[in-house]
């Protein structure tokens, strides 16, 4: 695949090279890239291990502190933010909504926090919901295998199984959001408090409110104005139930929130700050 890849770059003659799976094509591939590549960029986000990306011209995300990280591992970094995607528009204005509450995300070892988030979600009495999760590997081998003590924690909490339902991506992922007063969400342990993964612009970006842990987060997103927070999980119940019992609140926040994102984080604007990083 490797092999293929240069290929097409250099029949191409691309003049950058962007990569949102630097784990695959790492400083070793920029290295054999074709002569047309004047500048090479990667995306990276996530617990990385020992892989080095000292080989690209630049490695970018909305996290400061992984910046932080990989500029103390010899990589020059810089701040760069998601997009509200223009297909967006078609689903955030949908009034009727048959869901109070839907999750869509990872399970694994890495979402400590997050399990303990959905766990109270799950606690809710009746209030309609959604969990659409995607088990990471021991996950799913614990939930094969509930019975094996060594597995039993990594396992689906009861009640959590009890809503859970399969992963949703794309389109469909945005009728989900669409579909529900509120999505839920909850950011994954390697982030410290900064926060800002894609689910914030996702849900803002369907027209519903955003209920989130609290945290460092991106310019625009404001507790109370234009999402929600909870300091621990154990607030999640509480919450909901006032946004569910307060349409006109939950309406204005989900409102605000949706214009903030489509303003402040427009494809326009993604891309001149693209052209500036391509050109420093």
């Amino acid at each position: 695949m490797a092999e293929i890849l240069l290929a097409q770059i250099e029949e191409h003659k691309a003049e950058v090279f962007y990569n949102l799976d630097p784990m695959l094509y790492g400083s070793d591939f920029v290295r054999r890239l074709p002569g047309c590549v004047r500048r090479t960029i990667c995306w990276r986000a996530a617990p990385s291990g020992n892989v080095d990306l000292t080989g690209y011209d630049l490695v970018i995300c909305n996290f400061p502190s992984i910046l932080r990280d990989w500029e103390r591992r010899g990589c020059r970094s810089a701040y760069f933010a998601p997009a509200y995607d223009p297909a967006m528009g078609n689903y955030a204005g949908q009034a009727e909504r048959s869901l109070d509450l839907v999750f869509v995300g990872g399970f694994s070892r890495h979402h400590i926090a997050r399990t303990a988030a959905l766990k109270e979600a799950a606690s809710l009495e009746g209030v309609r919901m959604g969990l659409h999760l995607e088990e990471g590997r021991l996950a799913r081998l614990a939930n094969a295998f509930p019975f094996v003590p060594v597995l039993r924690k990594h396992a689906y909490p009861r009640r959590v199984r009890e809503f859970t339902q399969g992963p949703v991506y794309g389109r469909e992922m945005y009728a989900q959001f669409a579909d529900a007063r509120i999505v839920l969400n909850g950011a994954v342990d390697m982030a410290g408090s900064d926060r800002g993964n894609m689910r914030c612009f996702e849900a803002t970006g369907c027209g519903s409110v955003l209920l989130t842990d609290d945290g460092h987060y991106p310019e625009g997103f404001i507790d109370g104005k234009t999402m929600v927070t909870y300091s621990s999980p154990d607030q999640i119940p509480a919450l909901v139930r006032r946004l569910l019992s307060d349409p006109a609140w939950a309406s204005s926040i989900a409102q605000a929130g949706h214009n903030m994102v489509q303003a402040e984080y427009s494809k326009q604007r993604q891309w001149m700050r693209f052209q500036e990083l391509i050109a420093g």
